[in-house]
């Protein structure tokens, strides 16, 4: 049973977007997400955020076309928009959390929606942010396995401050029980020689993002 649940989100959204959604995805459209989802033909089981980035007749396409919708006030709320759209994803016992469009031309929102992930981390939520570039998860304590796939480069910052016993195989650069901290460009464009590779973590949490020009 497919409970994935999938975040649309206000910041870059194309055609690229649209392949990534599959049957049985339950879809979470935040402001202009959710116009973004009904006018490519979805349906989003929930609609939230303030609305602030659409028009009262693209608000009204957006709830005329959603299962449920959720309207909050622009001024009194903590969160932002894809944070409430997160935490509500989280809350409902999901296998796995993905985020599109939470990358843009805001580096605050971008910089914050990564931070989200560590939410879902804490959880034990697999949690990822994808764009047509990049594809960005954590990885902490244990071992983690990365394919090969249309994202070449692998790229290790350390979220936490820093990150100790970073061991890879698999990959064209390894590393053995390396140490990262916050400031350091070691991890940069790393790529996988083989179909699989590990990423192996003793203290700390890293970025791990999978890129392509």
């Amino acid at each position: 049973m497919n409970n994935r649940i999938i975040i649309c989100t206000g910041g870059q959204l194309g055609s690229w977007t649209l392949p990534l959604i599959q049957p049985g995805d339950t879809l979470i459209g935040a402001d202009r997400g959710a116009l973004f989802l009904v006018q490519h033909g979805f349906t989003p089981d929930l609609a939230l955020g303030d609305f602030d980035s659409v028009t009262p007749e693209q608000f009204e396409l957006i709830r005329s076309n959603s299962r449920e919708t959720l309207a909050y006030d622009p001024i009194d709320k903590d969160y932002t928009d894809t944070e409430l759209a997160f935490r509500h994803a989280l809350n409902q016992s999901s296998s796995e959390v993905v985020m599109l469009g939470a990358l843009g031309s805001r580096f605050d929102h971008s910089l914050a929606n990564v931070h989200l992930l560590k939410l879902a981390l804490e959880k034990g939520i697999k949690a990822s942010i994808t764009d047509e570039h990049n594809t960005i998860t954590l990885a902490e304590t244990g071992t983690t396995e990365l394919h090969q796939s249309d994202y070449s480069h692998i790229s290790l910052l350390p979220l936490s401050e820093q990150v100790t016993g970073i061991t890879l195989h698999g990959f064209a650069y390894p590393l053995h029980e390396a140490t990262l901290q916050i400031g350091q460009s070691l991890g940069i464009s790393n790529i996988l020689t083989d179909p699989v590779g590990t990423l192996t973590v003793r203290t700390g949490i890293l970025l791990v993002i999978q890129s392509k020009d």
